[in-house]
């Protein structure tokens, strides 16, 4: 009997291993081994046009790039976040909680396509076509350009395109798909890998773009093997904002554009509509200042973004002080902290203090040092910051205040949006001054600290 040509895999870190074992030894995640079947059947082989034999060399100059040519949507927004529009070819998967309207968008993306004459395919797993059409129905959406199949095996789905020749394919979800290549049941690590590799080699060799719509964990990393990650082109996530009315889409991965790029919806009765200006989404401030809340801007993806960040500071009542941080993470808090006792002088030992970015927005990047500190000084000592003034900057554990990218952008942007004043790193502060907004420049805490004392 021939062996099985199979493998250990841990969904979680992606590693492999030659047998069996309870603990990953990568990752150290328990119960998180796999096993999967590898390489592709005779019968696979044969549809993708795989012989078995080596490939030409080719020069790097000699490849056509028609088939990076990109294909618009409709909708900036998922444009956007896609890096240009679609690409043909590509494989893009697509996450999020039930009901955060990954189907909603790729319905509302493919009915634009299909009205430019292109043609599509929606292949659906979960959902039977009725509850497809009146979702289109109440969407308001044209029905007659859009190609529609129920069905689970990618080898039928891949005889089906064979036939009509889609330029566009929406399957959903990958999670509910299943090969003949692999034994074990649908939803297991084995048949998502399988499914998702057979998927994307077909439409490498076809120049298809697929959409795959994949479930979320608890955790809101995407469900299946790790592994999954890798086979993509473009991985994004559909994600509630704290406002449950809002949407943001996300590129955790993007080969043919930039990784962290955002995109913002407004779910509506009649599907999600673009935000044109998402900085307005997370500046719905209260009328009456309050201590603890400034602005800042942040840069996502390839755009300035302004957030109001608030915190609280209270005098701890059972001796252990706590530090919570929302939005960015807890350990910078922590550094932070340490920076204003050390550079500040300004002691917070024995108080409690939680911060909060507005909106739920995720803070990666450094730029929000300089605002988180304010808001937390602000908080302590009763004080208020004035509604139009914002801060960016990065802090130094010496309490220098370094300079961040793109920083006249970011006060081009804030300039647009009404405010007056900003404290700002001095090597960021423009050589010629802007006109309707006074410039702090600093490149010490100590000097921020002073200039927050002048803007008051």
């Amino acid at each position: 009997m021939a062996k099985k040509n199979t493998a250990f895999v841990c969904t979680e870190c992606g590693a492999d291993t030659p047998r069996w074992a309870g603990q990953c030894s990568a990752c150290q995640e328990w119960n998180t081994i796999k096993e999967v079947r590898l390489g592709n059947s005779p019968v696979q082989a044969q549809r993708l046009g795989y012989s078995g034999t080596k490939s030409d060399v080719q020069l790097l100059s000699e490849v056509s790039l028609e088939q990076t040519e990109r294909l618009s949507t409709g909708i900036s927004e998922f444009d956007r976040v896609l890096g240009g529009g679609i690409v043909r070819g590509s494989v893009v998967l697509i996450g999020g909680t039930p009901g955060a309207g990954k189907s909603t968008l790729l319905l509302q993306v493919i009915a634009n396509i299909a009205h430019k004459g292109i043609s599509v395919l929606y292949v659906s797993g979960e959902e039977s076509l009725q509850q497809i059409a009146e979702r289109a129905i109440r969407l308001n959406l044209p029905l007659d350009k859009i190609q529609m199949l129920t069905e689970t095996s990618v080898q039928s789905i891949c005889d089906t395109l064979d036939v009509i020749k889609p330029n566009i394919l929406v399957i959903d979800s990958i999670q509910v798909m299943h090969t003949q290549t692999s034994d074990s049941t649908p939803g297991s690590v084995s048949q998502v890998k399988e499914s998702a590799s057979y998927l994307t080699q077909y439409a490498k060799k076809q120049n298809v773009a697929i959409f795959m719509v994949g479930h979320v964990t608890k955790d809101q990393s995407l469900a299946g093997p790790m592994t999954l990650s890798h086979i993509v082109d473009t991985q994004l996530i559909l994600a509630s904002t704290d406002d449950a009315r809002f949407r943001v889409l996300r590129a955790d991965k993007n080969r043919f554009g930039s990784v962290g790029e955002l995109g913002f919806f407004a779910m509506e009765s009649g599907g999600l509509k673009e935000v044109k200006n998402p900085s307005a989404m997370f500046l719905n401030r209260t009328e009456k200042p309050s201590p603890g809340s400034v602005v800042t801007v942040l840069w996502e993806g390839t755009r300035p973004l302004l957030v109001e960040i608030q915190a609280l500071v209270t005098e701890c009542q059972y001796g252990n002080p706590r530090r919570l941080a929302v939005g960015f993470d807890q350990n910078r808090l922590a550094m932070l902290l340490a920076i204003l006792t050390r550079h500040g002088g300004i002691f917070t030992a024995s108080d409690e203090i939680y911060a909060n970015v507005v909106g739920g927005i995720k803070v990666t990047e450094t730029s929000s040092d300089l605002a988180i500190i304010i808001s937390i000084v602000s908080s302590l000592k009763d004080t208020i910051v004035p509604h139009d003034c914002f801060f960016f900057g990065e802090l130094g554990l010496n309490g220098e205040i370094r300079p961040v990218a793109n920083g006249y952008a970011r006060l081009n942007d804030a300039v647009k949006h009404g405010f007056k004043k900003a404290i700002i790193p001095k090597s960021n502060a423009p050589k010629k001054s802007m006109p309707g907004i006074k410039i702090y420049p600093v490149s010490s805490l100590v000097e921020a600290l002073e200039a927050l004392e002048e803007i008051r």
